[in-house]
């Protein structure tokens, strides 16, 4: 069978099941225009990478960068451009003998017997992605425009009054419009992007990404097209159209590019249109595995203790963005066990779980966090998730929670571990319960990785080593350090993927005295480093050290 190799890749990879296989050839046996890795990345069953990447892996082929593509066109006229876009081929190189291409499909013998006849050479195949295949034909055939501009083209659209919602509608359903969202949403799920910020301003529309904690500008829709735009990703998230002077929350589920999505979004009303900002949570990207997540050495081991322990609060702080609700689903994952119930309380619940009963906060409708935690007390749970502690009310359930044998997991927006006790002792919590119910609190931070393929190492100078105190970590030899420089495989940042840096404080009995005689969150931190924690910024240097990370990312996000 053709593409036997190509499937049987896809399968094994964990990115095609034997069902969506069948859809497949079900859909292939009415067309006859496109192949079959074609059908899977337009039904949106693999993504180009996917498919291009099990090419490579299934048929011997060579995979073609994006800066390798040349900028003039390198097949004779025989072959005409609408052959090379309907098939998504491009002349990569030629001589005397030969003709190399590069093709989606580099298996299709029908293009390759038709470029032989056409050119008259043998014609070597090498495997590329659809939507840069396109982008180069663009360049050597058109005028070098994105595909922006190209949808921008069928865009048809008169000034709309604020009160015209029956126009609004249908200008959101139209084709250019939904290809213009469809095609901001390809761009982030390609990047790996975990937010797009959709911003309407008097001349423009912004759109960025949020690409491994950084926002990067990207082709961005005109800024006549804002309101439908706009309407549009309202109405896939079922939210009110008519309503623009009140923020809204809404949800959709999309499967695009062989992966299922489920997008968060918020709207909030601007000075000039409302602004719009949708979170990408990804189940196939996200990790729960504590190693993967950047856990190691004594660290890991103190929080397995901790999270092993029957009963108690565990307190997960950081600031927005840092990783903490990730971490939270990795203990989760942990703990779940058929031996035990689980129930949490969250406001969004950001991912579901199997075998654990998750509530959906509605403060609208007076389902708060404490509301919900009195009730859940009465369901008989092992383990309790309040997915955050927000006033005072909310702390003394967990406390009672804590203290009738339940194991609490939350998260506080602290800078630090020591900080969580301050912040508790603040919102009104007595000491005396705090010591007695809290295990432990973890502070974490997210920093970039540095890119493993293009990633540059330099001796670190006998200066750098005295100043940052490097020896702790690597006692003989060079210490060697990395930076980033920058290739296709990280598009130019030089940095790919996440990991947290952490510090775990333990409630040992020495800080639970300090905690009693009210002393500040300094003198905490003082004792507990004594006692073997490992700062932020200490932890964030040891990855350093071991080339994971640069000491640029963890000055970013620590205070040291």
């Amino acid at each position: 069978m053709a593409y036997e190799s190509l499937l049987k890749t896809l399968q094994q990879k964990g990115k095609l099941s034997a069902s969506e296989l069948k859809k497949v050839e079900r859909v292939k046996k009415g067309s006859v225009v496109e192949s079959l890795p074609q059908l899977l990345v337009k039904l949106g069953l693999c993504s180009e990478l996917d498919v291009a990447d099990a090419f490579v892996e299934s048929g011997q082929f060579e995979k073609v960068a994006p800066d390798q593509y040349p900028l003039e066109a390198q097949l004779p006229d025989s072959v005409s451009l609408r052959f090379l876009k309907q098939y998504h081929v491009i002349g990569l190189d030629r001589d005397e003998q030969a003709v190399t291409v590069t093709m989606m499909d580099p298996e299709d013998p029908f293009v390759i017997d038709a470029l032989r006849l056409a050119t008259g050479k043998n014609i070597i195949a090498k495997v590329g992605l659809l939507s840069e295949i396109d982008t180069a034909l663009e360049v050597q055939y058109g005028e070098g425009r994105s595909q922006m501009d190209k949808i921008v083209d069928g865009l048809t659209m008169d000034d709309i009054g604020e009160e015209d919602l029956e126009h609004l509608k249908d200008l959101a359903s139209e084709a250019p419009v939904i290809k213009m969202v469809n095609l901001i949403m390809q761009r982030a799920i390609e990047t790996k992007a975990s937010d797009i910020h959709i911003e309407p301003f008097e001349q423009t529309l912004k759109v960025r990404l949020r690409i491994d904690g950084v926002l990067q500008e990207i082709d961005a829709p005109p800024v006549k097209s804002t309101a439908a735009v706009i309407s549009r990703i309202k109405i896939m998230a079922k939210l009110n159209i008519a309503e623009r002077r009140l923020p809204q929350d809404g949800r959709i589920k999309v499967q695009m590019l062989g992966k299922e999505l489920d997008l968060r979004v918020s709207t909030i009303p601007t000075m000039y249109g409302e602004s719009v900002v949708i979170r990408l949570l990804d189940k196939e990207n996200t990790v729960l595995d504590f190693t993967a997540l950047g856990f190691s050495g004594m660290h890991l081991q103190r929080f397995l203790d901790v999270l092993a322990l029957p009963h108690g609060i565990i307190l997960i702080t950081g600031p927005t963005g840092s990783g903490k609700s990730t971490t939270m689903y990795a203990a989760l994952k942990q703990l779940n066990t058929s031996a035990r119930k689980i129930i949490t309380v969250e406001d969004p619940v950001e991912y579901q779980m199997e075998g654990i009963n998750q509530i959906q906060a509605k403060p609208q409708i007076g389902l708060t966090f404490a509301s919900a935690l009195r009730s859940i007390v009465r369901q008989d749970p092992d383990v309790i998730m309040i997915g955050e502690m927000r006033d005072l009310e909310t702390a003394r359930i967990a406390v009672q929670s804590a203290l009738t044998g339940h194991l609490v997991l939350s998260t506080l927006h602290t800078n630090d571990a020591a900080g969580g006790v301050t912040r508790l002792l603040d919102m009104g919590l007595e000491e005396y319960l705090l010591t007695s119910t809290v295990n432990g609190i973890l502070a974490q931070r997210l920093v970039r990785k540095l890119c493993p393929i293009c990633k540059e190492n330099h001796t670190a100078s006998g200066q750098l080593i005295d100043e940052l105190r490097l020896r702790r970590f690597a006692p003989d030899g060079d210490i060697v350090l990395y930076k980033p420089v920058g290739c296709s495989s990280c598009n130019g940042m030089g940095y790919r993927g996440r990991m947290a840096i952490i510090e775990f404080l333990p409630m040992t009995d020495p800080v639970r005295k300090l905690i009693m005689a009210h002393e500040e969150a300094g003198a905490i931190q003082k004792l507990a480093i004594a006692e073997g924690m490992q700062t932020l910024y200490e932890n964030g240097l040891v990855k350093v050290v071991e080339g994971i990370t640069t000491l640029e990312e963890v000055m970013r996000v620590t205070s040291e």
